[in-house]
């Protein structure tokens, strides 16, 4: 499976395009927005979008989906149900965030944990990761080792827990029990900034490494 990153918004959100080589079906993850760049991207790699993709709720994840569905008639798997308030107050994030208004959405399928998605003839499997969000999911390739986490870690980093519904010892459970329960070779592709691995982010990753003093 073979990917490509769409930075998005002016949070330069880390949209994705996912897609199965043998069949050339693709995944959008994360289309924050500027549906424009992210058309250009499926255009040049020749692949055929089947579906949208979400980890969670917040604008710069989900602005475009709306759009997007509209556009090419896709169907939205993701996040997992406890995100639904913040799909639902779409209109309140555009204020609060300061981005232009964005049409609302409902999703076609709600995630939950240890579930897979389909891309072609590619499976992605599911990890409900919450703390960030409530509704927070990972998605998770196993044959190429790459995981696209959205906002519950980062290079150096992890999710921020001050916005409603976080909570940061789920957060750095999700991190721990889920995530770092996976090899340490796993790639992962978060909301934000450059990629990392998992063994890396054990090991130096201030918040949430063995090193933590």
């Amino acid at each position: 499976m073979k990917y490509r990153i769409i930075p998005v918004t002016p949070f330069q959100q880390n949209c994705t395009l996912w897609w199965c080589e043998a069949t050339k079906k693709a995944a959008v993850v994360d289309p924050g927005g500027d549906i424009e760049k992210i058309l250009l991207a499926i255009e040049e790699e020749g692949v055929v979008l089947e579906k949208i993709l979400l980890t969670h709720g917040h604008i710069d994840h989900v602005g475009g989906t709306g759009a997007l569905k509209e556009q090419l008639g896709l169907p939205i798997e993701g996040p997992h149900y406890d995100d639904l308030y913040w799909i639902e107050g779409l209109k309140k994030q555009s204020s609060m965030f300061g981005f232009p208004a964005v049409e609302s959405f409902t999703p076609d399928r709600w995630l939950t944990d240890g579930e897979v998605v389909q891309v072609g003839e590619e499976q992605l499997s599911v990890l409900h990761c919450p703390g960030h969000t409530p509704g927070h999911v990972v998605f998770y390739h196993q044959a190429s080792q790459v995981a696209q986490v959205g906002d519950v870690i980062f290079n150096g980093s992890i999710g921020r827990t001050d916005f409603p519904g976080g909570d940061h010892p789920a957060l750095i459970s999700s991190i721990k029990d889920k995530l770092f329960s996976l090899s340490d070779e796993v790639v992962f592709i978060p909301g934000h900034g450059p990629v990392s691995t998992l063994g890396y982010e054990k090991k130096n990753n201030p918040f949430v490494s063995d090193h933590r003093g």
